[in-house]
């Protein structure tokens, strides 16, 4: 036995030594293989008929080490529609192997800096490495046109540049860019359709996040399936109507107690001004238990929360995060992560779960 030891030992050190002499070219072949395989990953083309959400962000503007900003992808027949960007989601549909290229439009909820500091870096991937002819859409309420302009204006140096160095035949310089698609914003409990084309029916409906006005979430319908995104919004009945029976309920989520506790860590380091917004934050968004009840009274057949405030490090803590959740709401709740993906087979009942990354 103590040959076999002293015999294994050696074979050991023998395999390290020719994996450090060797590294050069097994590092060579692992990119190349690393490579071919990432490149031939089609997850969009992969997927049967139906309606898929993919989380592409499930954070906020606080750090978050797992989490980027807020963004969903809804896909559906081979397109893409991309429900707000913020800052890394973009970088995370390329992990994902969602190809940004494919994007149909990004419908925007509100323009809130996090929720629209992607907008600049999916404009750019969606044409250049998608080979678009036609800018890029952006449904949103009224009030979208300056931000569309503004993005166009300050990227318009480097489409040049892309266009120059590629040449016209692999940059296409009329797909630069964003064009806006402005709507009225809907009144009361009304609900206005924004998008209906080959069995895609998207409809807006008005929400509460004050002092952030306009502000919008939005339901889905295609063959039989449906998912409502809450946007940013205080609990409100609209949603809970919006949804009526819907498979898939993406609501926001903020947890008061843990940011209270963040804002009196503030307060005990002198850091008013800190303090001072950790308390303000609380009175526009939903908690977790609001937002159950929400999904308890539209009936929803699954809950997914996002835009996690606070941010959470480890999965120790989110059973604390969804406290009090159960009681409230008896069907499937799932605390948002990157990469989740949720699958609506058309003409089906069933909620399908995968990972992305």
């Amino acid at each position: 036995m103590k040959k076999l030891g002293i015999g294994l030992l050696l074979l050991g050190l023998l395999a390290v030594g020719a994996g450090m002499l060797f590294q050069e070219q097994i590092g060579e072949r692992i990119f190349a293989r690393a490579v071919e395989t990432a490149v031939s990953r089609d997850v969009i083309g992969d997927l049967p008929d139906g309606i898929h959400v993919a989380l592409c962000g499930s954070g906020s503007p606080l750090p978050d080490p797992t989490r980027a900003g807020p963004c969903s992808a809804v896909i559906i027949d081979g397109r893409m529609f991309i429900v707000d960007i913020g800052g890394g989601a973009v970088r995370n549909l390329g992990l994902m192997g969602l190809n940004p290229g494919a994007t149909e439009a990004l419908l925007l909820t509100h323009f809130h800096s996090d929720h629209i500091d992607g907008m600049g870096e999916l404009m750019m991937q969606r044409w250049a490495g998608g080979g678009r002819d036609a800018p890029l859409p952006v449904i949103a309420p009224e009030g979208v046109q300056p931000i569309v302009e503004g993005l166009n204006a300050a990227y318009a140096a480097d489409a040049q540049y892309r266009i120059a160095h590629h040449g016209e035949a692999t940059i296409l310089p009329t797909g630069a860019g964003g064009a806006a698609r402005p709507f009225p914003l809907p009144q009361g409990q009304a609900q206005l359709v924004v998008y209906d084309q080959d069995g895609v029916r998207i409809t807006a409906f008005a929400v509460d996040h004050k002092p952030i006005a306009p502000a919008v979430g939005y339901r889905f319908d295609y063959k039989g399936r449906s998912v409502v995104f809450s946007g940013d919004t205080v609990k409100l009945p609209a949603v809970a109507e919006a949804c009526n029976g819907c498979d898939l309920l993406v609501h926001e989520a903020l947890n008061a107690a843990m940011v209270g506790t963040v804002e009196q860590a503030f307060a005990k380091a002198g850091r008013k001004r800190l303090e001072k917004i950790m308390a303000d934050i609380q009175n526009y968004h939903t908690n977790p238990v609001e937002a159950a009840e929400t999904a308890k009274a539209g009936r929803a057949k699954m809950l997914v929360l996002s835009h996690i405030v606070p941010a959470l490090p480890f999965a120790y803590l989110e059973s604390y995060y969804l406290k009090g959740v159960a009681a409230v709401f008896d069907g499937p709740v799932m605390l948002g992560r990157d990469g989740m993906l949720f699958s609506l087979p058309a003409n089906k009942d069933s909620i399908e779960r995968g990972d992305l990354l």
